[in-house]
Order: C-alpha cells, then structure tokens, then sequence
C-alpha cells in the first residue's frame, strides 16, 4: 500500500509539471523576424540572416583559432533584451583558474551558432531568437519568449 501511495504520489507531481509545461509555447524565429530586423535596423546594425534564424553581425573576424562546438572558449559581452535594458555583461574574459574557459556546447544555441562564425580575437553582435536563448521558460532575469542581443567578443580558444 505505501508503494501505491508513493507511486501515485509520484504521478501526480509528474502530472502538476506537465501540465505547467503545457502553457509554454516555443516561438519559432519566423514569428519574431519583424521584431530582431526592426531592431537591428533602429541600430545600426547590418545584420545578416543565419538559416538557423540567427541575426548576427561581424565587427571583427578575427585571426586566430576557429572555435568549434567542442572548444572551450574565453569571452567578453554584453547581453541586452532589444528594449536597450541589460540583463548581463562579462567584461573580464573567463580565463583563470578561478573562473575558467566555458565549454560552447553548454552555452545557448545562438552562441554554439554564431560565436563559430569569427575566429580567437574577433567580435561578433548576435540577435538571438527565444528558441535559440532561452525558449519560453523564464530564466532568472530573463522572461521566457525573450529575444536576445549580445555584443561578444572572443578573446580565447581551447
């Protein structure tokens, strides 16, 4: 009888969250075009269209290393929502013992897309869609179906 309980415990809770997930609503890039294009516009920024539905612009390509999904890289950025207002910024690279070079294949899909498109010293500006952030659930300060913009530049590659 306790293991009923706890197996009809268990289906409900697994119930309650998918149900919760069910409101969440991936946003396709196609449907936030108008939105990243205006903004890029309203910027300055000549941003090309990647076929993921990435926006990005190439500041610097940089000379050195080419990162890929398995290099471990060293950044710098500033990550905006497109109203102008920052949710974060890392102005010191990730490069010492204490705050090491991240893994690219941990980090969101619109920076595992675009940071590959400059080499080690470059700078790149990203228009991120929501499905290639952080999707439709909320992330700390960042609310779900949020578009990102990120000015990062590459300092290092593993």
């Amino acid at each position: 009888m306790k293991n009923f309980k706890f197996v009809l415990f268990l289906l409900s809770t697994l119930l309650v969250f998918t149900n919760c997930k069910k409101d969440c609503k991936l946003r396709s890039p196609s449907k936030e075009e108008s939105q990243i294009t205006g903004f890029a516009s309203s910027n300055g920024i000549t941003a090309i269209k990647h076929p993921s539905g990435l926006y990005y612009e190439i500041i610097d390509p940089g000379t050195g290393a080419t990162p890929t999904v398995n290099s471990k890289i060293s950044i710098t950025y500033t990550g905006t929502f497109l109203n102008g207002s920052k949710f974060d910024e890392k102005l010191t690279p990730n490069n010492t013992a204490s705050d090491p070079a991240w893994p690219l294949n941990g980090l969101i899909e619109g920076w595992k897309t675009g940071i590959p498109l400059i080499k080690q010293g470059g700078r790149i500006k990203l228009i991120v869609p929501s499905s290639q952030a952080y999707g439709c659930e909320d992330y700390y300060s960042i609310p779900g179906n949020s578009i990102l913009y990120f000015d990062i530049s590459l300092v290092g590659v593993e």
